[in-house]
């Protein structure tokens, strides 16, 4: 039980620069780690100097980014009805909570992995894969997605609700165990020197580092019998209406929101793939580059979402209120710097991962419009964890549609039309300015109406 209690104290008394360092950091870093475990693919696969073996795993990429919608479904959805019920004291409602999430998240991804099979051959042409590339795009699909579906989701929902109870460091070393171990079989598998398999080498190095990411958990949850409030017991799996309510409310509305991204980055790699695998592959480098700081953003907004949900929760409204003005100081601080270095830099960036030229040449004029947009997509990151941390999934799914579809789809169209192929990368830095905009806006507002008294009392919705 003494656990139980530091745990408590973490979120109550510990003073909010080293509670959000204790939270935040390990998510923060295990989400520097995905990075490189997604720019190892890249990294790896561009060593082959092959643009369509890049683009492979570029055009796959979508499908990858949806597992997102799943993991938010059941992982943010999980992860914040669990802090919440432990904020109230409520430790039923949060063993029944992890049930649910666990249990779904295992469910969905069986299932996507069926339909993926069943319809490949539409799914192929809606990624924009064409005769030369749909062969390899197969293969790395076969190992990521029709056979690594259910462990790539597992882990990152096992992770948040590992989480939600303040065990971030467990849930970062799960995390990070996969990814390492990704990057280690990377060139193994990929490259000539090992079993020469190419993209589809990236996708079985991923496949086992997911599976043996779910197994660092099985065996935490194991030894952590009685020391924690996760629970995986199918006996407490429940579908009574306020943990199925109080899951999706704010699941939904972020499963919702990784679809749109989806289908953002599909637009965006259509519209990439009339101009050559070389542009997708360097529109591919570059994206990659720009998830650093975003999942930096990510990682500070996810981190943070324990002590926002349970002081909430536990009516601390002054305490929820400090950590998230530590949090956006900090985070625009960090983000800033590395846009800097992405404007000043962008040539050297690109480099890295391919030495083609015309690939560099394409990939430096798409970083310098990428990274316009980063500070201001950190102010929208933590606004959106806010609203999911207390419950307020529909102001998250307002923003979501606000980005995808009223402001960087039609930005796509329209910048692409205006200036063909390096107009794609600005429609970012539209969309996250206005977003940055109605995130303060709507913060604010929040903030200036929420009762001391925390949750019982009114709280107004925030609407956009």
């Amino acid at each position: 039980m003494q656990e139980l209690e530091q745990k408590t104290i973490l979120f109550e008394k510990t003073p909010i620069p080293q509670a959000v360092a204790k939270l935040a950091v390990p998510t923060i870093v295990s989400s520097l780690v995905m990075i490189l475990y997604n720019l190892a693919d890249t990294y790896f696969v561009g060593m082959l100097n092959d643009p369509v073996q890049n683009a492979a795993v570029t055009l796959a990429a979508p499908v990858l980014l949806a597992f997102n919608a799943v993991t938010n479904l059941f992982g943010v959805g999980s992860s914040s009805m669990m802090s919440r019920a432990l904020g109230k004291k409520d430790y039923e409602t949060v063993s029944q909570s992890s049930a649910f999430g666990f249990y779904c998240a295992l469910g969905s991804g069986v299932l996507f992995s069926i339909l993926c099979i069943i319809f490949r051959e539409p799914l192929l042409v809606l990624l924009g894969a064409d005769q030369t590339t749909a062969a390899a795009t197969t293969e790395y699909l076969q190992w990521t997605v029709f056979l690594g579906a259910a462990p790539a989701i597992l882990n990152v929902v096992m992770a948040y609700l590992v989480r939600a109870e303040g065990g971030a460091l467990h849930a970062s070393i799960g995390t990070m165990s996969g990814c390492l171990l990704n990057i280690i079989l990377d060139p193994i598998f990929i490259m000539p020197w090992g079993l020469g398999m190419g993209a589809s080498g990236a996708g079985l190095a991923t496949c086992i580092s997911n599976v043996v990411a779910c197994l660092y958990f099985f065996v935490l949850l194991l030894v952590n019998r009685g020391k924690t409030y996760v629970c995986i017991d199918p006996r407490k799996v429940s579908f009574k209406r306020p943990i199925v309510v109080g899951v999706c409310g704010v699941g939904v509305p972020a499963a919702i929101q990784n679809l749109l991204n989806v289908t953002g980055m599909t637009v965006l790699n259509n519209f990439t793939s009339v101009y050559g695998a070389t542009a997708v592959a360097a529109m591919g480098i570059t994206q990659k580059i720009n998830m650093v700081p975003m999942y930096i953003s990510f990682g500070l907004s996810q981190g943070i979402m324990p002590l926002v949900s349970y002081n909430y929760a536990s009516r601390n409204v002054e305490r929820m209120k400090g950590t998230v003005y530590f949090a956006r100081r900090l985070s625009v601080f960090v983000i800033t710097t590395v846009a800097v270095f992405y404007f000043i830099f962008p040539e050297f960036m690109v480099s890295l991962f391919m030495k083609n030229q015309e690939i560099i040449n394409y990939g430096a004029r798409f970083l310098r419009g990428f990274c316009l947009g980063l500070p201001f997509m950190c102010i929208d990151f933590l606004a959106v964890g806010v609203f999911q941390a207390i419950g307020l999934g529909r102001n998250a799914l307002v923003f979501a549609i606000m980005r995808k579809i009223i402001l960087e789809i039609p930005a796509l169209f329209l910048l692409n039309w205006l200036f063909p192929l390096y107009g794609l990368a600005y429609a970012q830095f539209v969309a996250e300015l206005v977003l940055a905009v109605a995130a303060t806006v709507v913060l604010s507002r929040l903030f200036r109406h929420m009762p001391a008294s925390g949750p019982d009392a009114p709280v107004p919705s925030g609407d956009a």
